[in-house]
């Protein structure tokens, strides 16, 4: 295997790793503002919304497009180029690894928004699936390139 050869193969690795990356960040923060308003809840004798663990799994999916990204690196025709499948693959993997943090990010706020309020969480769902479309169109667009 020549070099080349294995930056191609570096490159479907780090799609499903940077992905995955992004989404355990973006699951620690929301997870951990959720945890903090659940205590605020109980501190003040009011229900704790389970609804709140939505914010939490959110950035989840990211790892997935990572693996289908990661998938369609790996089964990418020999015509594609191994330094194209590397960029491809750390530059779509970081996209959607960075999709996720922030989308966990917009999922603490809207954890403690939502125990303090009662309301909003139609709003708050819309939010995350915004910024989730960011990973969605890096996955579809970059898979376009492989062909």
């Amino acid at each position: 295997m020549s070099i080349l050869e294995g930056l191609g193969s570096a490159g479907y690795v780090l799609a499903l790793c940077l992905a995955a990356s992004g989404s355990a960040f973006g699951t620690g923060a929301a997870g951990m503002a959720t945890l903090g308003a659940w205590k605020k809840c109980f501190l003040q004798n009011k229900n704790a919304q389970f609804i709140l663990v939505a914010f939490v799994g959110a950035p989840l999916s990211q790892t997935i497009y990572g693996m289908i990204l990661m998938n369609a690196i790996r089964s990418a025709p020999d015509t594609v180029h191994p330094l194209a499948k590397f960029t491809i693959g750390l530059m779509g993997g970081l996209a959607m690894g960075i999709s996720a943090l922030l989308q966990g990010k917009a999922g603490a706020k809207a954890a403690d928004a939502l125990a303090e309020t009662k309301k909003g969480f139609g709003n708050y769902i819309m939010v995350l699936g915004i910024i989730e479309t960011v990973a969605l169109f890096v996955m579809v667009f970059l898979m376009t390139t492989l062909r």
